[in-house]
């Protein structure tokens, strides 16, 4: 079958992988084996908006990384500064006061914090090299080997390029006054290194839909919606400050969310909820935002029907506001038995703050049944109010018109806490009545400051 490409190039210059019209920020300076780097502009939290800093790169090898904190030094010799995760154990060593360097042995989404400063960080996003790029000026074949379900994209594929500078979305052919993008099925969706599309990409009922690159969706209603659509991937992008959520799934199958990076600080700007979705895999994310950062629901608005199979795994979490894991909430109440919420996995995750009630927050109303939900190698490295565990079969007069049904089989696993302990409030175990209940909920290796603990064995449970 002949393929059919469609290249769309909009507004191309160069702009030697730096973004145009994206802030740049000097609070730090940053150099890749002595390569300077520009840093840009993020607004973060939605109750203290301040301003804090990002950059990113690929690389292939081990890097040299050195950092300048402008305008202020390190306290304690020297020594206040934290590379998070912990998990990855990065420790740097210190040039001066105000000058830090270290290896990075291979790719990894990292907050960079001077002297406890955690509104006016570094984020620093070190990516694998692109391994499929588009110039805007010829088609070529796209060799996707090595993966399965990949050869359903290549098909009559089309691919719209957008190149470095700014894309409007009035000035786009396919692009409505309101800032949608729409993506028809069959399509590659390429934003190169400085490209900032300031729009909302848009795939609706459609299938074999790919968003890929190192370009930014900049301030959008939303970063993408994926509604009523199946096999699609989004890989590579960054979004920052969408009004709304980063990632809007509905009721869809089939979708791979992977390496991006998002920034929100408005109320109700989650990052990747997704509502009656099904075989979703979702990987190596970093989210901060100020609500939800992943949240998992049933029917809600126009979406209807069951969520199950979902992975996340390896996945960096900063809830400004409200919760990294949120599951539950919304479902179909007018249905006799209601909606499923099943086989979830969330696994080498790390969460970086949460400000809500709760890191692992479940909370069951609308007449939903959930089960089978796996939490393992969790490390929770900050709070700044909140408990761990959050499990719930509910009623809210705000958000339900019914309660949930149950909330049985949930696994958690190698879960740490690394923050302060003083910041920790009671965890919460709540059944609606004695016939909608939590059960048959498992605690394995939980530890909080190095030691082990056993939640709710107080209440015998």
């Amino acid at each position: 079958m002949q393929r059919i490409i469609l290249t769309i190039v909009l507004f191309l210059s160069f702009f030697l992988e730096s973004f145009a019209q994206i802030e740049e920020m000097h609070d730090f300076s940053v150099e890749i084996d002595g390569q300077s780097l520009p840093t840009y502009r993020c607004d973060v939290d939605m109750h203290d908006v301040q301003q804090a800093s990002w950059c990113q790169f690929d690389m292939g090898k081990p890097v040299k990384v050195r950092i300048v904190k402008h305008g202020i030094a390190a306290k304690n010799n020297g020594k206040d500064v934290a590379v998070l995760p912990s998990r990855f154990g990065i420790k740097p060593d210190f040039e001066n006061d105000s000058t830090i360097s270290f290896m990075l042995s291979e790719p990894h989404y990292l907050s960079i914090e001077w002297n406890g400063d955690r509104k006016h960080n570094l984020h620093l996003f070190a990516d694998k090299p692109e391994t499929e790029t588009y110039d805007g000026t010829e088609p070529r074949l796209i060799n996707w080997q090595g993966e399965a379900n990949k050869d359903v994209f290549i098909k009559n594929a089309r691919i719209i390029y957008f190149g470095p500078g700014i894309h409007q979305p009035k000035d786009l052919i396919m692009g409505q006054q309101t800032g949608d993008i729409k993506i028809p099925s069959n399509t590659t969706v390429y934003l190169a290194s400085g490209a900032v599309v300031k729009g909302k990409l848009v795939v609706d009922h459609a299938k074999n839909v790919r968003i890929l690159g190192r370009g930014v969706l900049d301030h959008p209603l939303r970063g993408v919606e994926i509604t009523h659509s199946q096999n699609v991937l989004v890989e590579g992008i960054t979004i920052v400050n969408p009004v709304h959520y980063t990632v809007y799934g509905g009721q869809s199958k089939n979708v791979t969310i992977r390496n991006i990076k998002s920034f929100s600080r408005h109320g109700w700007s989650d990052g990747i909820d997704l509502m009656s979705c099904q075989n979703v895999l979702i990987e190596d994310v970093f989210l901060r935002n100020s609500d939800d950062c992943i949240a998992l629901y049933n029917h809600r608005w126009w979406f209807w029907g069951d969520t199950k199979n979902i992975t996340v795994r390896r996945a960096t979490l900063w809830a400004d506001v409200a919760h990294p894991f949120h599951l539950g909430t919304h479902g179909d109440d007018r249905s006799e038995k209601g909606e499923t919420l099943t086989n979830v996995l969330f696994s080498e995750c790390d969460v970086l703050n949460e400000d809500g009630d709760g890191v692992f927050t479940i909370r069951c109303g609308d007449k939903n049944r959930i089960s089978n939900i796996r939490f393992d190698n969790i490390r929770v490295d900050y709070l700044e109010k909140g408990r761990l565990f959050n499990l719930q079969v509910y009623f809210s007069d705000k958000y339900n018109r019914a309660p949930g049904n149950y909330v049985r089989n949930v696994y958690f696993s190698n879960i740490e806490f690394l923050g302060d302990k003083s910041r920790l409030q009671s965890d919460v175990w709540s059944d609606f009545d004695s016939q909608h209940r939590v059960s048959d909920v498992h605690f394995t290796n939980i530890f909080v400051n190095g030691q082990p603990v056993t939640p709710f064995a107080e209440r015998g449970r």
